[in-house]
């Protein structure tokens, strides 16, 4: 370890933290120590990724099942932000596991970029995290609607309506809210986002040309699987014969 780059790192690194739960503290925000815990868990887990990557990413087979093993922690990761039993559990590893799938499958079989190891980590690792970024985003946004609207809700219902049919408004605002960062930040992709995929490629010796196909790639598939993972995730909600208390 080369501690003439790493201690100057992790002094950085500490001051950062240190400034966002101050920040937080002195506002009287609630579990302030959050981003800490994060970043030391962050640390952790980067240093784990780090090791295991010397040793899978020249095989595809160990970066596909890296890539499953991320999955399953997103999966995890959202049915918990979202309470899920399981049931939706269920419907959570179907839509991202399709989702993902379909987006990575178009990316290589297309010829948008090539199957190697090494793209097949980055990208999928990227959507992944995104898919279940937007999940998560899908699942609140939608079961704080169908609470903020249960008059409505139930009044379709008494009237005869399915579940689907008193709800689906409120899934399709739903995805489309989830869906409003990723856009935006796609939207501004250069102009005021300098893309860590592109800067990644750069740094790693690629050409800005190459790094910009690359950025492009990857916004395109985060956007596909996003939209995949909410509309399937919003459609399986907007069918629940239950309207939740909370």
């Amino acid at each position: 370890m080369d501690w003439s780059v790493t201690l100057p790192t992790l002094i950085g690194v500490s001051v950062l933290v240190a400034i966002t739960a101050v920040a937080l503290r002195l506002y009287g925000v609630r579990q302030w120590y959050a981003g800490a815990l994060a970043i030391l868990r962050a640390a952790l887990q980067l240093a784990a990724l780090s090791l295991v990557l010397t040793i899978v990413i020249e095989d595809l087979l160990w970066v596909w099942l890296a890539l499953g093993v991320m999955l399953v922690a997103a999966i995890l990761t959202a049915g918990r932000r979202l309470h899920a039993d399981w049931r939706m559990l269920l419907t959570l590893t179907g839509t991202m596991a399709l989702a993902v799938a379909v987006t990575l499958a178009t990316i290589f079989l297309s010829g948008a970029l090539e199957l190697t190891p090494q793209y097949l980590l980055a990208i999928g690792g990227i959507v992944v995290g995104n898919a279940m970024t937007i999940t998560t985003l899908t699942g609140r946004r939608h079961s704080s609607s169908v609470v903020a609207h249960r008059d409505e809700v139930e009044g379709w219902l008494a009237l005869g309506a399915t579940p689907r049919q008193s709800t689906i408004d409120i899934a399709r605002n739903a995805v489309r809210e989830a869906l409003i960062p990723t856009i935006d930040q796609t939207r501004t992709t250069g102009l005021v986002v300098l893309p860590g995929a592109f800067v990644g490629a750069v740094f790693a010796g690629a050409s800005p040309i190459e790094a910009g196909r690359f950025q492009l790639v990857v916004l395109a598939g985060i956007l596909s699987a996003g939209a995949l993972v909410a509309v399937g995730l919003s459609e399986s909600m907007s069918r629940s014969k239950t309207v939740p208390t909370r």
